[in-house]
């Protein structure tokens, strides 16, 4: 595979070169600018990676209503909601199946939002309506850059800053499921103070039965000028949810007849509340060099039941978030040669509580247990792009990491009138380096071929160390790492055409994962996987820009295969061979705008399905439609969403105990639509 990726650069550098000779001269195209893929100011063109930047006129002319809906038609980005009710997803890159939260490092205005535990990123925190745009950066080179979570690649999400006029907008949408939503916006300025303020409300029945969702946001970003050389920034929001949890529908019962809609759990529920606040400085030692420092809090308290047949569970989490970003950006030529060089430490420290309550009389089994546990993450990198001569690019870094870990355990048990008490303490610490390697050639303006290799690690999370069925601590498990190679091609043009290729390949060792046949626990446990993982692929884009007409399309090839151990040959669940997504763009006239975009996910395992025992998922074909009609303050406008009326499922899992498992559907909503209108002053 890597002479095959070596050759493919070859000739493709080769070839490109060629074409760019002849084109050169009329090839004029403005390239972009990402800031996610070195933690500095870039051009696309000089980014040795798969990188993609949904633009707020993108995300404008979606038919999303949430930030996961938007990122569904992004080529290699695998969006599944869970309930259908668009509160709780999974977004997969590079193909990582159940463990893709784990994987992926999400971002808000560069600070995390993956927490320190097993809990998924919660995509509700941050509305679409606050969203300036969005920086995907695939593969493992935000590890060096950010660190944890980021073996598949980086998701940014970069918020609305204040603007010069004084602006207030306000939009309404309302549709099927007895779906609801408000938000009203203002931003505005002084001559040093910018200032952007977000209110958003949300309600839902949702598809099924105890799919419900209230989701209430507010948002703000201040950014102050000091001087020509010093910037103050500050940005907070606070969240708060109450949500219905529907359960799986075993095979069994849909074949039996149970109604898709219905739910097998219509009593089990989770209210969340979450807040943040980030604070920061920059001062420019130069026009182009500068220090920064960024500082965060994050604090969120959860609290869930469920009931499971015979008894029930009460638990309540408190997590605490500090994280501290130094970091040293250089700009300046080395040795004749322009060279952009960051130098940085990332400081994060998560402390959870946790109180869980088990009361199962069936069983006469109670059980109350408190659990005090904690991890410090250090991070120390360097990364720099030294630029050859005008075409040429290599870039560099590394990054040290220290993880450590601190468990603490208070719990009660009573056993048909028998009770005991179990208290424990303990501690572990990890090391590990992360580096990466990347050559870029610019071939005119912002067309490029690229190629790059990075070594990845992922530290197991706090409740991947702990067992709640046996109240102890697996002090064995250790960390990921990850080899990852990619050679691509980019090219635009100024007809309006874009396209661009990109193949990879990365092979894990020591994968984290929940092993449903842990030889311990019945219900299976965290382990590191006893054989190699290996996911490879390519990633197609093509896109024709007309006078009033868009034209998109992509092709995303994944193979995902465990090499050697118990599950040796076996496809790792929840990863789709093909997908693929066409969408169209047209406007009518002035004012009338219509969308149609349709999203291919092709058959994959049921998560848990390690030794590929059972039936596949089924494919989907996914199409939505959104026509406005645009005024010059504002607009209307109608989305259907699963235009085709298809019926499928995004989610499906194994039941455990493994030993009498059973395929469980997460049914996704049938045709529905929104219709709304924003304006604004």
């Amino acid at each position: 595979m890597y002479r095959s990726l070596m050759l493919v650069l070859l000739s493709l550098l080769v070839c490109s070169s060629v074409f760019a000779a002849e084109t050169e001269s009329s090839a004029v195209v403005m390239d972009e600018v990402v800031v996610t893929a070195t933690r500095q100011t870039e051009e696309l063109a000089n980014i040795p990676a798969n990188v993609t930047i949904v633009t707020q006129e993108e995300i404008a002319r979606s038919a999303a209503v949430t930030v996961p809906e938007v990122l569904r038609g992004v080529p290699g980005v695998l969006v599944s909601d869970v309930y259908g009710s668009g509160r709780s997803y999974t977004v997969d890159l590079r193909g990582f199946g159940e463990s893709s939260h784990q994987n992926t490092l999400v971002l808000v205005d560069g600070r995390r939002i993956n927490q320190a535990d097993l809990s998924s990123v919660d995509w509700s925190l941050i509305p679409k309506d606050r969203v300036e745009r969005i920086e995907i950066v695939r593969g493992g080179r935000g590890s060096v850059l950010y660190g944890e979570n980021a073996t598949a690649g980086v998701i940014n999400i970069i918020t609305k800053a204040g603007s010069q006029m004084s602006t207030v907008t306000g939009a309404v949408l309302g549709g099927s499921y007895d779906t609801f939503q408000g938000d009203v916006s203002a931003s505005g300025s002084t001559d040093n103070l910018s200032i952007a303020l977000n209110g958003n409300y949300r309600t839902t029945d949702g598809y099924r039965d105890n799919s419900d969702t209230e989701i209430k946001d507010f948002g703000t970003n201040l950014d102050y000028t000091v001087s020509e050389s010093l910037f103050l920034k500050l940005s907070g929001g606070f969240h708060d949810d109450e949500s219905g949890f529907p359960g799986g529908l075993k095979k069994s019962e849909l074949s039996a007849g149970t109604p898709r809609t219905s739910s097998t759990s219509p009593d089990d529920y989770a209210d969340t509340e979450d807040w943040y606040l980030q604070g920061g400085f920059q001062l420019f030692l130069n026009e182009t060099s500068y220090f920064e420092a960024n500082i965060a809090t994050r604090n969120r308290d959860w609290k869930a039941f469920s009931f499971f047949g015979t008894g029930n569970y009460d638990g309540a989490t408190k997590t605490e978030t500090f994280s501290f970003s130094p970091q040293l950006v250089l700009n300046q030529e080395l040795l004749g040669c322009a060279t952009n060089f960051v130098l940085g430490f990332d400081y994060e420290k998560g402390e959870q509580d946790i109180h869980n309550i088990t009361d199962d009389p069936g069983f006469l089994w109670f059980a109350d247990g408190k659990y005090e546990l904690s991890r410090e993450l250090y991070g120390y990198f360097a990364h720099a792009e030294i630029f050859l001569n005008e075409k040429l690019a290599v870039s560099g870094g590394v990054r040290k990491s220290r993880a450590e870990f601190n468990f603490k355990a208070d719990a009660y048990y009573d056993y048909d009138g028998f009770t005991w008490t179990d208290n424990f303490s303990a501690s572990k610490t990890l090391d590990e380096s992360q580096y990466t390697l990347g050559l870029n050639y610019r071939l005119f303006n912002n067309s490029s071929v690229y190629a790059s290799y990075t070594r990845s690690t992922r530290f197991p999370v706090l409740d991947e160390f702990f067992s709640y069925t046996y109240n102890s601590i697996d002090t064995e498990l250790h960390e990921q790492t990850t080899d990852g190679f990619e050679a691509g091609l980019r090219m635009r043009y100024e007809s309006g055409t874009a396209f661009s290729v990109n193949l990879f390949r990365l092979e894990a060792e020591d994968e984290i994962f929940y092993n449903p046949y842990n030889e311990v626990n019945i219900y299976g446990a965290n382990d590191n996987l006893d054989g190699d993982t290996v996911r490879q692929g390519f990633e197609l884009t093509v896109s024709q820009e007309f006078d009033s007409l868009l034209l998109t399309g992509s092709y995303t090839y994944r193979y995902a295969e465990i090499d050697g151990g118990r599950y040796n040959g076996k496809e790792i669940p929840n990863v789709p061979e093909h997908q693929w997504s066409l969408g169209a763009q047209k406007m009518f006239g002035k004012h009338v705008q219509l969308g149609i975009n349709g999203t291919y996910v092709g058959e994959r395992r049921f998560i848990s399905d390690f030794n590929n025992d059972f039936d596949m998922l089924d494919d989907y074909f996914y199409v939505t439609s959104k026509l406005s009609y645009l005024l010059e303050n504002g607009s209307f406008f109608v989305a259907v969403n699963n235009l085709l009326n298809e019926e499928y499922s995004e989610y499906g899992v194994l039941q455990l105990p493994i030993d009498t498992a059973e395929e469980a559907f997460y049914p996704s909503p049938k045709v529905n639509f929104v219709v709304g209108a924003e304006f604004r002053f």
